[in-house]
Order: C-alpha cells, then structure tokens, then sequence
C-alpha cells in the first residue's frame, strides 16, 4: 500500500519537529483533516474522498477514569477538538479492544514518542500509569466531510472566492443560483448538496430571472440532481403551505418580511393584500385575527391560496381573489364598504376539579364537567387599514389605482371619525449603497410620480426598509406610507 498524503503531512511534521525543535503553526496540523484534492474530477466519485490520518492517542489503562483524563487532556489542551469526530475510541490493538478498554484522541502536535511535544500533564498522567501514549490511524471518509470541504477540493482554485455555498430551500427542493464559471461543475456541485443535506430530496438551477418569461414571477429551471417532484411543502410562522414550486412564486428568504409586516396588523384590522401570492402575509395574519382579503392574478397561486386557507383554519378570516391587482384595488374597497360581516371566535377552558375531590374521585361521583367554551366576536372594518404590494419588479406602478380610492366618502375617515387612512406597504427595486439616502430619495420620487403628490422620506409616516440584497448592485426595499388624503379624495 502506498503511502498517504496524510502520512507524508506528518512525516513532514516530525522532520520539522527535529529540525528547529518548535512545533509548526496550527494550520499545518488542519491541513492534515482535510478532503484530498481532484480538480479534474467531472463525475463525483465518493471512494476517492478517504484518508487515513496518524495521531497520537491516550490509552485510559482504567476506564472509570476516562472523564479524569479526559478532563485534565482539555485543560492541557491536547485533547483532539475535531467538528464530528468522538474524541472517545475503542482501543486500536485488538487485544485490548476486546476487553473494553478505550483510548483518547490526541491533537497532531502530540508525537508518540517524542515526550517534548507532550505536556506536564500529559507527562504526570502517564508517569501516574493513568494512560500511556500510542500511535492511533483515524480514517476519514467522504460521508465525514462537508459539502464546503468536498467542493472547496474539486473546483478549480482560481474559483474558490466565491464558492457556491449559498442556496434556498424551499420544501424538500434546494434552489441554486449559479454563475456561469460554475457551469461545467453544476451536477457534481448538486450531487455534493444533496449528499450533505438530509431534508434535500431535489436539486434545480434557475436558467433565468424571476417574471423573465411569465408574469407570474416563476422562472424557468433546470433539475440537476434528485426527484424531479416540484410539489412541496412549507412551514412558516406556524402555518402550512403546499403548492407547485414551478407554477408559483415563493421565497424562502422573505421570512423575516413577511413577519415584519404581518406584527403590524392588530386583530379586527383589514387588510387589503393585493399581490398575495400564496398566502405567506395573509394567512399568518388571519391567524392573527385579522381580516385579509387576499387576490393573485396566477390561478396556480389562487388554488394554492384557498387551499392554505381552509388548511390552516382561517377561512373566517382571509378571503382570497383571483383579479388583476390594479381593479381589485379600487372593487376591494368598495365590496368592503357594502359588506357586515362578523368573526366569531371561540375558544375552550378546560375547568378544574371541585374542591375536596381529586379528578379521580369526582368522575366517579358525577359526570365529567364540560370544557367551558367562551365567544367572542370581531366585526370585520368597513375599510382597509393596510394595502399589501408584494411584487418589487411592477407594484409601484399599480399606486395611480389609490386617486380618488375614497372619493365622495371623506366622512368616513379623520377629522370626521377615528379612523385614518390607509397604510400602503409597496415593495420594490432599487441601487444598494451603504446608507440608502438615494434610493430612499429615488423611490419616494417614484412613488409621488404615480400617486400624483408629494411625499419625502422625511415625512413622518413614510418609511423605506431596506428588506434585503438581491444581487450585487440590487435591493428590495418596502415604502410604507400612509395614504395622502389629497390622494384618496380627488
């Protein structure tokens, strides 16, 4: 058998070891762990990820004193902190192995039989005839590596900058976004991500942008390893979604967002979510007690939307459309108007024994109580409190909808009553800088373009959050602000 680079790594090690009597720099000894390298490798051969790496171990000679040793090899810090790896071993020599005893893992600057690279305490220990010190062969395999290591020794090195680390997982479907030098490398990279991530069962790549060929914000895909299957499953914010991942649009990455707004919304609120999608803002919200009413144009999106809906308990609640954006708008707000609707709410509290029996004895003695049940009841707004405009590429382009929303109705808001305007939550595009003040200067500009009126960053209810980076030169951001009455009233 020939001899392993691991092996030569050591052999290297003792020989500087000799030469200049100073132990060699902690990268030395990481070098040793990881994967062995094929930048020519095209098809993923797992068998060649193996080696067998020499370390020095602790022979406890008393097993009920492991955790003694154990210890004190921390303190020392010689004991061998490697991620995965039980640093607890069965003997190496079969004899013995077969009588139950067990061996520390050493770190690499630790030599058998070079007692000045062993400490005092390791020197004490063994002098104690608490352990002695051997030579220890620790095999590693590609199931022990991660999907970082495995690529990081495939792909070539003048590529190694900007690894394909990142991903979004969307069910049990890994969504890549990968540059062109990666090309060559796309199913080996999706063999690897699949090996390494258990709830993974698929592997697709985006050929082009999101909304590039429909106007429902899919995208055109490519599976590069695993079930082709694009139906999945999404837990968010204690809700359940199923839908088709290629017929619609969902964002992992959004979560935060979608919470964001959704804790803004009081119970007995409405809402009007105009690009609803599948429910992410509406149906966490209607399980806030909020009414939602929630409209996408894609069908796909609208089947999956009621089916969210009646799955997850809040067809009380969110009542989805299937509409363009801009009519639905301006039809939401007057069916809401004409429509008296209630919410009724009920909920259970288990009673408590009487006093002097114990469940046990009551139920003998008389028919178990009831849970009480308590009612409540929220009557649904004849206006909306919110608008939601979840679609960044176009939604501000839909905001000439909101002139003259309320025309004629102007007794139904402040001063007249209590109750305000609207909020308009519009997502959008914009640059990236470190500060935003020009984007938030150039979407405020944009907005009062559409809307036909003036609003500055400055004022006091507007609001541009800088929701996340989408390229290197690209953010999403959200534009609250409330619906200007010269607006609503033209």
């Amino acid at each position: 058998m020939g001899v392993s680079t691991s092996e030569i790594l050591h052999f290297k090690w003792l020989l500087t070891v000799a030469q200049t009597k100073e132990l060699p720099p902690p990268s030395f000894a990481d070098d040793m762990f990881r994967p062995p390298v094929n930048r020519a490798m095209r098809v993923l051969d797992r068998s060649f990820f193996k080696k067998r790496i020499p370390l020095a171990a602790a022979r406890v000679l008393d097993n009920t004193k492991i955790s003694k040793c154990r210890k004190e090899l921390e303190r020392s810090k010689e004991l061998l902190r490697l991620e995965r790896i039980a640093v607890v071993r069965p003997d190496p020599e079969e004899g013995p192995r077969a009588s139950g005893r067990k061996c520390l893992l050493l770190q690499a600057t630790v030599i058998p039989n070079d007692t000045s690279t062993w400490s005092s305490t390791l020197q004490d220990l063994v002098a104690n005839k608490d352990l002695n010190v051997l030579d220890y062969k620790l095999d590693l395999n590609y199931d022990y590596w991660t999907y970082h290591d495995i690529i990081s020794s495939i792909l070539p090195e003048d590529e190694q900058e900007e690894l394909p680390t990142g991903f979004s997982v969307v069910g049990h479907i890994a969504h890549l976004n990968l540059r062109y030098p990666y090309f060559p490398y796309k199913n080996l990279i999706a063999e690897v991500l699949l090996d390494k991530n258990p709830n993974v069962r698929t592997v697709i790549n985006k050929i082009d942008d999101v909304g590039t060929t429909s106007e429902f914000r899919t995208f055109t895909y490519e599976v590069l390893a695993g079930d082709p299957d694009m139906n999945v499953e999404v837990k968010e914010e204690d809700c359940i979604f199923r839908f088709d991942y290629s017929k619609v649009y969902w964002n992992s990455r959004l979560n935060t967002e979608h919470r964001r707004l959704v804790e803004m919304f009081q119970p007995g609120e409405a809402v009007c979510d105009v690009m609803a999608g599948v429910g992410p803002f509406a149906v966490p919200a209607g399980k806030r007690e909020v009414f939602v009413w929630a409209n996408d144009l894609n069908p796909d999106s609208y089947i999956s939307l009621k089916a969210a809906v009646e799955r997850n308990k809040v067809s009380q609640f969110v009542h989805p459309f299937n509409v363009d954006g801009r009519l639905f708008i301006r039809e939401a707000a007057e069916q809401l108007f004409s429509e008296d609707k209630t919410a009724v709410i009920k909920t259970k509290q288990s009673r408590s024994p009487s006093k002097g029996h114990s469940s046990v004895a009551s139920s003998k003695i008389r028919p178990r109580s009831q849970p009480s049940v308590t009612v409540r009841t929220l009557r649904q707004p004849r206006t909306f409190n919110h608008y939601v405009m979840n679609l960044p590429a176009t939604a501000i382009t839909f905001l000439d909808a909101f002139i003259g929303l309320y025309r004629w109705r102007e007794q139904l808001f402040s001063p007249h009553t209590t109750t305000k305007l609207p909020m308009i939550h519009v997502h959008c595009f914009s640059t990236k800088s470190d500060d935003n003040v020009d984007e938030k200067r150039k979407i405020c500009t944009t907005i009062s373009e559409r809307i036909q009126f003036d609003i500055t960053p400055d004022d006091p209810e507007v609001e541009i959050w800088d929701v996340r980076d989408v390229a290197p030169k690209k953010r999403m951001f959200c534009a609250s602000f409330r619906l200007p009455a010269e607006v609503a009233f033209r």
